[in-house]
């Protein structure tokens, strides 16, 4: 049985970690984005850390992947400290398992939700930098 996950960093189709949902027999299924009730943080400028939120809340892109069941666990365990599984709801009202951070992980960090994705935040910053 796959099992829906929504990701939103560098689990992300040509990202850092994509090797890791690939390797566990993971299939890429669709982009999509979340119901606008999440906020985004950048973690060292390493990985994003999503968390939903009550208000204030936006629309973050993820990618939608089926995950072999026995996978799934093999997947999480390899994500940075911090992270957890939890459930995502989509723009489109449907829920996915995904990757969350804890709100402890994203204090003091750099709060990204208005770029709207990791994807978007870190051609921003390149750019920046050029």
């Amino acid at each position: 049985m796959d099992i829906p996950l929504a990701v939103n960093g560098t689990l992300m189709r040509g990202l850092e970690l994509n090797g890791n949902l690939v390797a566990a027999g993971a299939r890429f299924v669709r982009e999509a984005t979340t119901a606008p009730q999440y906020r985004l943080w950048s973690i060292g400028d390493r990985h994003p850390a999503m968390i939903r939120v009550t208000e204030g809340g936006a629309a973050i892109a993820v990618e939608v992947w089926d995950v072999p069941a026995p996978g799934l666990a093999q997947v999480l365990l390899q994500e940075p400290r911090g992270l957890c599984i939890g459930k995502v709801r989509l723009a489109d009202g449907q829920e996915a398992l995904g990757v969350l951070g804890e709100p402890a992980l994203c204090e003091g960090q750099l709060e990204i939700t208005r770029w709207g994705g990791w994807r978007a935040y870190v051609a921003a910053r390149a750019a920046k930098s050029t």
